[in-house]
C-alpha cells in the first residue's frame, strides 16, 4: 500500500480554505509563492509535470467576500474538492467570529486529515484547526494578538506566542499575515529544496528564513514604539552602522547623554543593556548574511561589527547554538 507521501508525490495539490471574512493576504500571500515555485521547478525541469496545483476551496461555489472586501471565487466547494497533497486554513475574523463557519471547516478538516500529507493554518485560521482536536497536546502558535484566547478556549494546546511558525508532525500553525508566507516557503523548501525556496524569497523580496519571533517587530521597530523621546532614532542608526563603533560612549555621544545616563535610561526601558542590543542586531543580520552570501565568515564577521572571526564564533554559538560554519552548511542554498 502506498504512503500518502507517494500517493502526492507526483503531483502536489495545495488546498488553500476560503470563507466570508477571511484574511485576503493570508490566501494569496501562500497563493503567489507556491505559484512562482511552480515556474521556477519548470524552468529547471522542461518536462516535468507543474510542481503544484494550486485550489481555492470554500463551504460552496459561490462568491466569499474576504475582509478587505476583495471578492474570491473558489475552485471548488469543500464536499467536492479533490485528493489533496496540503490543506491551509487562513485566518479572518470569519473563521474568529463565526462559530458555525470554524465548525463546518473544523468537520471538514477532521475528516480530510487523514489522507492529507500535510495540515497547516495561519493567523487565526487556527480556531478551526483547535475545534477538531487534531492539535491537542501538540505545540501551536499562532498572531500574538490571540494566543491567550487561543490557551483559554483549547486549554489542551501548548501555544508559544513568539515562534513565527511550527511544526509538529503533519500539523503546521503559523502566525499572522506575512508568517503565512514563511510558512509557505518552509513547505516549498520540505518539497524542492532551499535552492527554489531561495528563489521564491528574493522574487517576493521577502527572507528565506526570517530572524527571531513575533516579538522582534523588530527589535529596531520595537525600539522606536517604546521610545518617544531622543533614543527614538537610535534604533535605525545603529542597524545601518553595524560595522561600526558602538560602544556605549558612542551610542551616548549620539543621543546627548552621559554614557551612565544613557546606559540606566536605555536598560530600564528595554530591559537590556546597549551592548547586549547590539549584539543581537549584529548576529541576525550575520545570520542573514551567512545565508544568502558568498562571502567568508571572517568577512561576516568584520562586515557586521564584530572585533574579529573568533569573537564572532563564539558569539554567534552562545546565541544559536550553533557555528557559523555549521548554520552556513545548512541554511546556505549553496
Amino acid at each position: 500500500m502506498k504512503s500518502i507521501e507517494q500517493v502526492h508525490e507526483a503531483k502536489r495539490t495545495i488546498g488553500i480554505l476560503g470563507y466570508d471574512g477571511v484574511q485576503a493576504l493570508d490566501i494569496v500571500g501562500p497563493v503567489d509563492a507556491f505559484s512562482i515555485a511552480s515556474a521556477h521547478v519548470a524552468a529547471q525541469r522542461a518536462e516535468a509535470p507543474p510542481a503544484y496545483r494550486i485550489l481555492v476551496l470554500a463551504p460552496s461555489r459561490r462568491v466569499f467576500i474576504a475582509e478587505s472586501g476583495l471578492a474570491i471565487r473558489p475552485h471548488n466547494a469543500l464536499d467536492v474538492a479533490p485528493p489533496l497533497d496540503t490543506v491551509i486554513v487562513p485566518g479572518g475574523k470569519g473563521i474568529r467570529l463565526q462559530p458555525a463557519t470554524a465548525a463546518r471547516i473544523a468537520q471538514w478538516l477532521k475528516a480530510r486529515a487523514p489522507e492529507t500529507r500535510r495540515v497547516a493554518s495561519v493567523c487565526s485560521g487556527i480556531y478551526a484547526l483547535a475545534l477538531t482536536g487534531l492539535l491537542n497536546g501538540r505545540r501551536v502558535t499562532t498572531h500574538w494578538r490571540f494566543t491567550a484566547d487561543i490557551a483559554r478556549r483549547f486549554p489542551k494546546l501548548r501555544v508559544d506566542p513568539n515562534a513565527l511558525f511550527i511544526k509538529e508532525g503533519k500539523f503546521y500553525t503559523a502566525a499572522g499575515i506575512t508568517a503565512g508566507i514563511d510558512l509557505a516557503l518552509a513547505l516549498i523548501e520540505e518539497d524542492h529544496g532551499a535552492q527554489v525556496a531561495l528563489a521564491v524569497a528574493r522574487d517576493l523580496v521577502v527572507y528565506l528564513k526570517r530572524p527571531g519571533g513575533q516579538e522582534q517587530y523588530s527589535e529596531p521597530l520595537q525600539f522606536q514604539m517604546k521610545s518617544s523621546d531622543r533614543l527614538s532614532d537610535l534604533a535605525p542608526w545603529i542597524s545601518s552602522h553595524l560595522h561600526q563603533d558602538l560602544s556605549v560612549e558612542t551610542l551616548a555621544e549620539k543621543a546627548c547623554l552621559s554614557p551612565r545616563h544613557f546606559s540606566r535610561r536605555f536598560k530600564t526601558a528595554f530591559g537590556a543593556a546597549p551592548g547586549e542590543f547590539v549584539d543581537n542586531l549584529r548576529l541576525d543580520e550575520a545570520r542573514r548574511r551567512l545565508s544568502v552570501s558568498g562571502i567568508t565568515i571572517e568577512g561576516v564577521a568584520e562586515s557586521v561589527g564584530f572585533a574579529s572571526a573568533d569573537s564572532f564564533r563564539r558569539a554567534f554559538e552562545r546565541r544559536f547554538g550553533i557555528a557559523p560554519s555549521n548554520y552556513r552548511g545548512r541554511f546556505s542554498p549553496a
